[in-house]
């Protein structure tokens, strides 16, 4: 009668999944790294506390048993659960090892992760990110609450609980529709926002406070035009439309200037500009692999040739 209180083993049902699977007491007991004696051991005690017999031992081959057969799919089970949870257990202070979480603000993502994510495939091959693409307050919200990792975000936040790595700075420069008198002009004064229909992003994109913060910066009032757009695609697509002017940075001018239909013009110094960096909980206690990572993430960046390493 079997005892209702047993718990199996895991030896006990990897020595059965592996009878199983082989067929052969030898070569289960070697697939195991264990001896015969010892594989003949687990088994038994296994069916003991079961009180089912799971596998008929004939002098010539292995059987399973009815129950053996029904059962097996739930010890393959169990076992895969079992290497599941060691793996995971062994990536947990590893963590750039397995999969990692990677939030990225809009203005960010399409112009950096090409080169970020076969860079990473590179020098981290164990490393999988899964990229999320939010804006700042949703990704800091996700960071916060434990569903991402680290965020590749505009700095500074100062945020109590969260870490700020600087990773690069790149200027902001003027995108313009092809023709414009500006256009090609390399030391325009941000003043000249005063007099120019400007484009920005909808609200909650950080790049939409940025570039106001550049025409406060400037002493001037912009003309804003009162189209906004959900991405900075949009807006580009609406300058070359003749709808305006807005500002991009610079490692989105490669991108949004292969079509040839828009034109750029740089500030004068001091130009306007942002602080990207990589941020990430303090209380997750990976903090020199987390800054190994946004080291990685910032050469890898400043490799493009369109921002400056911190």
């Amino acid at each position: 009668m079997p005892d209702k209180t047993y718990q199996p083993t895991v030896a006990g049902l990897r020595a059965f999944v592996a009878l199983a699977q082989r067929r052969h007491f030898g070569a289960a007991a070697t697939d195991l790294g264990v001896s015969q004696p010892s594989l003949s051991q687990a088994l038994s005690a296994l069916e003991a506390g079961l009180g089912v017999t799971l596998v008929e031992r004939t002098t010539r081959r292995v059987l399973l048993t009815p129950d053996g057969e029904e059962l097996l799919p739930r010890a393959i089970a169990a076992v895969d659960a079992v290497d599941e949870f060691t793996a995971a257990a062994a990536g947990a202070g590893r963590p750039l090892h397995g999969t990692i979480r990677l939030g990225v603000i809009p203005t960010v993502a399409p112009y950096v992760l090409p080169a970020v994510l076969r860079g990473l495939g590179e020098r981290l091959p164990d490393l999988r990110p899964r990229v999320v693409e939010e804006q700042t307050a949703r990704l800091v919200e996700q960071l916060r609450g434990g569903t991402l990792d680290v965020a590749l975000l505009a700095l500074p936040l100062e945020i109590p609980g969260i870490v700020e790595v600087p990773l690069y700075t790149e200027d902001f420069v003027l995108a313009l529709p092809a023709g414009h008198a500006l256009a090609g002009k390399r030391r325009v004064d941000p003043s000249a926002l005063a007099d120019l229909p400007l484009l920005l992003l909808d609200e909650g994109h950080c790049l939409r406070d940025q570039a106001l913060e550049v025409c406060a910066l400037a002493g001037v009032r912009p003309d804003l035009g009162q189209t906004r757009a959900a991405s900075l695609t949009t807006a580009v697509h609406c300058v070359v439309g003749g709808l305006g002017v807005t500002l991009i940075p610079q490692t989105a001018v490669a991108s949004e200037t292969a079509s040839g239909d828009l034109a750029i013009a740089t500030f004068a110094s001091p130009r306007p500009g942002r602080r990207i960096g990589l941020v990430f909980r303090r209380s997750a206690r990976h903090d020199e692999s987390y800054r190994e990572l946004g080291s990685i993430i910032g050469e890898l960046v400043a490799e493009t040739g369109a921002v400056t390493s911190v």
